[in-house]
């Protein structure tokens, strides 16, 4: 078997796959890359059997093959490359020889059938969402998800078919993350939930172009039109996150989204390394915040101003969430909705885009008294 083709197409084609090899496995195959020709087509897969990735680029070879070849080694050695004509030959029994102008470099490979089958998914139904409108939606709700395993469902967003939209949910318990694409509606109520690490990878796949779904009950296949990834899904009931959603927190705090990040940023570092703890001092169209670390014996306070109305109020926050969740606003202005010093705290854009419904929701923390 012999092929040809450039260095840069191949790299790039390949980085669009190594994001699925995983770095450690007890399952050597898995460190593979899958190279399959036929019809004047290569075809380069990866799999850790979680996520798959596969895409595929024309070539002029004069037989089909199917083998597997270690993945880090091949991407390394072809992304080490100067632009360059790359022949690749087979030579006796697992051989691989790749020549240039300038090398000549041997690698070996195995028969392809131990490697696994990439999971099919039926195509028979279609969605299609805008690849930047698809990764805004991804981008706003994934910081959210639980590091913690004891809730498998809480490790991955949840993709929600709704009759108001699909809707971007995650939760890690302390903070919660509603997104709603209006304008993307299937007719049909369902609830997928997709693993982190699938959410990760398909964050830097996203780009301007469109992107096709179809989802099965244990997989979802994303097709950008060169490249397919495929999922398993978490089969997991995921929690009833509505319930936790406050109907009535009738004080209003709005503020300047950056003046107040700009504010938490300083106050995390006099917070305790413990509590990570920031209070918030409300009073009308005023607020202080504030933190302390008695351990070091330093403390600091802020005045910003704001539109408030409501009841007076002190209530305790943790800076790293409150930090999270104003990085992840792009609005120049943000509304906290508050009820009480022990309720969940609901913060929302003033004003919201255009076929997008943003909700994230933050649990207080007791004050030290």
């Amino acid at each position: 078997m012999e092929f040809k083709v450039n260095s840069k197409v191949l790299e790039k084609l390949l980085s669009k796959v190594i994001p699925a090899v995983p770095s450690r496995t007890p399952m050597p195959i898995l460190e593979n890359f899958l190279f399959e020709i036929k019809d004047g087509l290569l075809k380069v897969s990866a799999t850790d059997l979680e996520v798959s990735l596969r895409t595929s680029i024309n070539v002029a070879a004069d037989e089909s093959i199917s083998i597997v070849i270690p993945a880090r080694l091949i991407y390394d050695i072809i992304r080490s490359l100067n632009e360059t004509q790359i022949t690749f030959q087979t030579e006796g029994v697992g051989k691989l020889k790749l020549t240039t102008d300038n090398g000549v470099y041997n690698i070996g490979y195995s028969p392809s059938e131990d490697f696994p089958e990439i999971p099919e998914v039926s195509r028979e139904k279609e969605i299609t969402i805008n690849g930047a409108d698809f990764k805004r939606a991804i981008d706003k709700t994934s910081f959210a998800m639980s590091k913690e395993d004891m809730r498998p469902a809480m490790t991955g967003t949840l993709f929600e078919f709704t009759p108001e939209g699909l809707r971007f949910v995650s939760t890690d318990g302390h903070r919660l993350v509603k997104f709603i694409r209006t304008d993307i509606k299937t007719g049909a109520e369902e609830q997928y939930i997709v693993p982190e690490r699938a959410i990760s990878i398909l964050s830097k796949l996203l780009g301007d172009s469109d992107i096709n779904l179809y989802l099965s009950k244990t997989n979802i296949l994303f097709n950008t039109g060169d490249i397919e990834f495929v999922s398993r899904l978490i089969g997991e009931k995921y929690p009833a996150y509505s319930s936790v959603i406050p109907m009535e927190n009738e004080n209003a705090l709005k503020i300047g989204r950056t003046d107040l990040n700009s504010a938490i940023k300083r106050m995390m570092l006099f917070s305790s390394s413990s509590s990570k703890q920031v209070k918030f001092s409300l009073s009308k169209n005023l607020l202080e915040v504030s933190a302390e670390d008695i351990d070091h014996g330093s403390n600091a306070a802020e005045r910003i101003k704001c539109e408030y109305k409501g009841d007076k109020m002190d209530i305790g926050f943790n800076t790293q969430y409150v930090n999270d969740i104003l990085s992840h606003f792009d609005d120049e202005q943000v509304v906290f909705k508050l009820h009480s010093p022990t309720k969940a705290c609901i913060i929302e854009p003033v004003e919201e885009k255009e076929n997008e419904d943003l909700l994230m929701l933050l649990m207080p923390v007791r004050l030290n008294s």
